[in-house]
Formats: structure tokens, C-alpha cells, sequence
């Protein structure tokens, strides 16, 4: 049997729990020692609940350890660099939600401070590991759908979350889209060099009066010609509706909405069938255990991430760039946003 990765959590909110949970109870690979959170009740709450062994409200008790191998960083994003970087310091390797942080400036620190100090950095884009998305490019990179023209990315949210958290969040581009964004990036295999946002608010005027918008619709155009679109909702009242569609000039390849059952029940009012499921936790929940899995395999057999820094910061450009464009009314380069 491989060893177990030790492994310490900072930060136990509503991802931090998820991972928690998994890390403790459901990946035989990892032996979760310890979690932290400023809020040190929830630190607590979370190690009775999962049998953590330790719970600390100052996250450099774990950085101290020298049991501990590998860190989870599930904490604030304004946080995120700063905890890479005392992280990195500290000798341990590196699973960090998404984003790295808001400002590239201080991505770059952050992936200066793994680079230099050697250790490994995966970044939480979880969505690459959902079996379905992962068949839809496996598809697409084997050629069985020819050369790829046109791409289109549904991600539409139950609820918006709440309006606290969009005044720090860095918008829609930033929050949400930047999921998509990444999905772009790994679905076709290549780089977006140009991006045109539009949008309005048509959910919640209190979205708008927090200077964001909850409806947009960005279009792509890749480096190899593939045009892509990405349209997004903060609120769909039937579900969390998440799909993808690839259209090659040999096929297509398309993923539609997960469901409680594939049961579909047709009578004389109409054809019926499940809702899709209703936010991420039920719909990801595989891809969150497989993304932890790769991250620990890669520590364990010295392998590159499979989401690297780098993957972390494309999509926060991107957001950038979606940003100036719905401000600005004009399609934006990518390579404005890096000038």
C-alpha cells in the first residue's frame, strides 16, 4: 500500500468542510492531521465532525508541523497568495482553491515563492475532473470529432449567492465565469487571444447596485480559429444548469445536465423528468475526489499537477479581459491585459 500523504487544512467554510470530509472519511490515500480556520469554532466543529486529530484557530500551527507534508488551502480568497507563499516557505506542497488571488501581481509572488522553493502547487478548478467534461475532451483531443470549430459553455447558477459576497468577489468574470474560462482553455487545448463580454442585470437589482451583473454572454476566439461562447446566469429557477457542447468538422461531442434519475415518466399532460441537480456540492462531488486524488498522486510519484499555477492564472487574465471588455463595449486581446 502507498503511503498516506499528511495532510493539513486551512480553512473549514463550506469548501473547506467538503474537503475536510473527503480528506478524513473517503481517500484511504490521505491522513488528514490537522485544520485550521480563524473562526476557530468552525476549525473544531469540523475536526469532531470528520475525526480530525487536531484544530487550531492560527493556520502557522500547521506550517510548524514537521508531520505535515502538504497543505489544502480552502481560506478567503484575499488570502490564497499569502498562504501559498508561507506555505511554500514552510517546505509543504500545495492544493489551493481557486482563485490564486485577484491580483496577478501577487500570483506572481505566489508562484515565484513554489517555484523557487520546489514544492508542488495544484489549483482548485475541480470541473476537469467531472467524468463527463473529461470524456468530452479526451473526444475532442483524440481528433474523433475532426478539427474543432465552434465551442459553447452553459453555466447557470440555482441562486445567486449573496450580496456580501459579490461586493468582494471580483464580479461575475472573476467568480463565476472564471470556471468556464478554465473549461475553455482545457476542453479545446488551446489559448484564447481575444474575449467580448456583454451583459446586464435581470436577476437582482441588488446586483447591480453592488456594481456587478448576473447575465452575461462572452464569446472566445482561440489562437487556431475555434470560436467559442460561454453564457451565464446567476440564477436558473429548474437547477444548476451545466453544459458543453463541441462541434468539429467530423462530429460533435455534447454534455448536457446531471439528474437525480434518468426515469422519464411521459402521460397525457406532457413528457416529464427530473430536475438537474441543484448546485455544485451534488454535481461535482466525484470531481472534487478525483482532483484531490491527482493531487496526491502527484506528490507521492513527483509528478506535475494536473491544474498547475499557471492554469490558475490564464482564467483570472481572462476574467480581466472579459471585464474591460463589458466595460469598454470593444473585443479585449488577452495580451492588453498582461501589458
Amino acid at each position: 500500500m502507498t503511503k498516506q500523504l499528511n495532510i493539513g487544512l486551512i480553512g473549514a467554510g463550506r469548501i473547506g468542510r467538503l474537503h475536510g470530509e473527503h480528506l478524513a472519511q473517503r481517500l484511504p490515500e490521505a491522513n488528514l492531521l490537522a485544520v485550521s480556520d480563524i473562526f476557530v469554532e468552525a476549525a473544531q466543529r469540523a475536526a469532531v465532525d470528520f475525526g480530525i486529530p487536531a484544530a487550531y484557530q492560527d493556520h502557522r500551527r500547521i506550517l510548524d508541523d514537521p508531520a505535515i507534508e502538504a497543505v489544502v488551502i480552502c481560506s478567503s480568497t484575499d488570502t490564497h497568495a499569502r498562504m501559498i507563499i508561507e506555505s511554500a516557505e514552510a517546505g509543504k506542497h500545495i492544493f489551493c482553491e481557486k482563485p490564486i488571488h485577484l491580483d496577478l501581481a501577487e500570483i506572481d509572488r505566489a508562484l515565484g515563492a513554489v517555484k523557487e522553493a520546489g514544492v508542488k502547487l495544484q489549483v482548485g478548478f475541480n470541473r476537469r475532473f467531472d467524468p463527463n467534461f473529461k470524456r468530452a475532451q479526451e473526444v475532442v483531443a483524440s481528433g474523433q470529432i475532426g478539427e474543432p470549430h465552434l465551442l459553447r459553455i452553459t453555466s447557470r447558477d440555482p441562486e445567486p449567492p449573496p450580496i456580501a459576497y459579490i461586493e468582494v468577489s471580483g464580479g461575475i468574470f472573476l467568480d463565476m465565469t472564471i470556471h468556464d474560462f478554465d473549461m475553455a482553455r482545457f476542453l479545446i487545448g488551446d489559448e484564447v487571444e481575444e474575449i467580448y463580454a456583454t451583459g446586464g442585470v435581470m436577476v437582482d437589482p441588488a446586483i447591480g447596485e453592488a456594481g456587478d451583473i448576473d447575465t452575461a454572454l462572452i464569446t472566445l476566439r482561440y489562437r487556431n480559429g475555434v470560436i467559442g461562447s460561454i453564457d451565464n446566469s446567476r440564477k436558473a429557477v429548474y437547477g444548476y444548469d451545466q453544459r458543453v457542447e463541441v462541434f468539429g468538422s467530423e462530429g460533435v461531442v455534447i454534455v448536457g445536465n446531471d439528474k437525480p434519475n434518468t426515469a422519464v415518466v411521459s402521460d397525457s399532460t406532457g413528457v416529464h423528468g427530473a430536475l438537474p441537480l441543484f448546485f455544485f456540492v451534488e454535481r461535482y462531488t466525484e470531481s472534487y475526489l478525483a482532483e484531490m486524488r491527482a493531487f496526491i498522486a502527484a506528490v507521492q510519484e513527483d509528478r506535475t499537477p494536473a491544474v498547475t499555477g499557471l492554469d490558475g492564472r490564464i482564467p483570472v487574465v481572462m476574467g480581466y479581459a472579459a471585464k474591460k471588455s463589458f466595460d469598454e463595449r470593444r473585443p479585449v486581446q488577452l495580451s492588453e491585459i498582461e501589458d
